[in-house]
């Protein structure tokens, strides 16, 4: 955060002080954008007699253009970057076997570019080749281009360039060439028969014979590949349900844990034997179980109860809740419960009351730290918010520095 501080403080001094020297220089003169640059609009503030004037003013200054002599050059110029420019992948014009690149403008030029084709059945406004039709022309055809180069600037300045274009079907490989083959006399038939119920597919081309069926279909492998990855989704998600569950079970069972001590503690206290403590805590527990829901610290209480009363001994009783319960501080309650049986109820009060004292700091200290994680857990949100301030404030303040 300090270094965050520390550099944005920076920068604001940077810009402040370039800022400062230059709304004292007097501007004389403001430099053009070259060619095809494009316009800019700067502000400048007027002075007028010493006066200086409330509002800036707004002064749009275009980009250098070209003269009359100048233009003609250019043109000229882009007149032989033209044909390298529209080529695409074919070698020259005179063998023209794939789609030209008939460009609307001229990269790096405030030059646009219009076409006329005398052959739109070969060839559309955009170069793109009717392989179909081309597919029909075996000698190939000869398609006239015009060009006409246009200043944007002044569209007055124009010049026209004309060429040829010799385009042929696609060379294709011996596989490709038969299926091309194929294909077109599938074509040539569904042209000859649209007006027939159905179309009928050749069994033979050329001598050759003919099978055509439907591809194969993949989509059963794709079905079967799902099905694991499918399985491996919902054993992840179970496990991660039952991590969440345990995780909820735990932080319920330490909520109730200081509640739980404070219980004994009181009724042991009162002169009630641990075992009778245990059973009043567990028939509160049902009593009120519809109103306060499912509390697992008390239903393994419970759990352990029924086992006092089926005849387990109340000292394996305890030791089974502490390690079904599974947390530390419920297995250090078991062994004080266990050890006051053995040893007696001597001392037992003041070390429930104890237990009870510190498993309250405990609570206070485990909400304290959730209430820490979400505190960190906002500085993500908190940092992305802070770099799109400094985008929105610092970018155009950089835009607006004039070099």
């Amino acid at each position: 955060m300090g270094a965050v501080l520390i550099l944005t403080a920076g920068l604001a001094a940077c810009l402040l002080v370039s800022d400062k020297k230059s709304s004292e220089e007097a501007i004389t003169e403001i430099e053009r954008n070259d060619y095809g640059g494009g316009g800019a609009t700067y502000m400048l503030q007027a002075t007028i007699d010493g006066k200086e004037q409330k509002d800036p003013l707004e002064i749009e200054v275009d980009e250098k253009q070209y003269t009359e002599e100048e233009m003609k050059e250019v043109l000229q110029d882009a007149v032989k970057e033209l044909e390298p420019l529209i080529l695409g992948r074919n070698r020259s014009l005179d063998d023209v076997r794939e789609d030209l690149n008939l460009i609307t403008e001229i990269p790096g030029k405030p030059i646009s570019v219009s076409w006329e084709i005398n052959r739109y059945d070969l060839m559309n406004i955009y170069g793109e080749l009717n392989e179909k039709r081309i597919a029909q022309e075996t000698e190939g055809a000869l398609v006239n281009l015009k060009a006409c180069l246009t200043y944007t600037k002044d569209e007055s300045m124009q010049l026209l360039e004309e060429m040829s274009a010799k385009v042929y079907p696609p060379k294709l490989s011996g596989n490709a060439k038969n299926a091309a083959k194929v294909k077109q006399v599938i074509a040539e038939e569904e042209e000859r028969s649209r007006k027939e119920d159905v179309l009928k597919l050749p069994g033979e081309v050329d001598g050759r014979k003919v099978e055509l069926r439907s591809p194969d279909n993949l989509r059963g492998w794709y079905v079967l590949g799902l099905g694991p990855v499918f399985c491996l989704l919902l054993v992840s998600l179970q496990k991660q349900n039952e991590q969440k569950e345990k995780e909820n079970k735990e932080r319920q069972m330490m909520l109730d844990y200081p509640e739980i001590m404070n219980k004994l503690t009181l009724l042991i206290g009162a002169g009630m034997t641990v075992k009778k403590a245990w059973e009043k805590i567990v028939q509160d527990y049902e009593r009120q179980k519809d109103s306060m829901g499912v509390r697992y610290a008390y239903e393994e209480m419970a759990v352990a109860y029924r086992e006092m009363r089926s005849g387990l001994t109340e000292t394996e009783s305890y030791e089974r809740f502490g390690r079904r319960c599974g947390l530390k501080a419920y297995r250090r309650l078991a062994g004080l419960l266990e050890q006051n049986l053995r040893k007696g109820t001597k001392g037992l009060t003041a070390l429930l009351g104890i237990e009870s004292r510190q498993a309250f700091e405990e609570r206070r200290g485990a909400a304290k730290r959730r209430g820490e994680e979400a505190g960190t857990k906002l500085l993500a949100p908190m940092f992305l918010m802070l770099a799109m301030v400094l985008v929105i404030v610092i970018i155009p303040a950089f835009l607006s520095i004039q070099m």
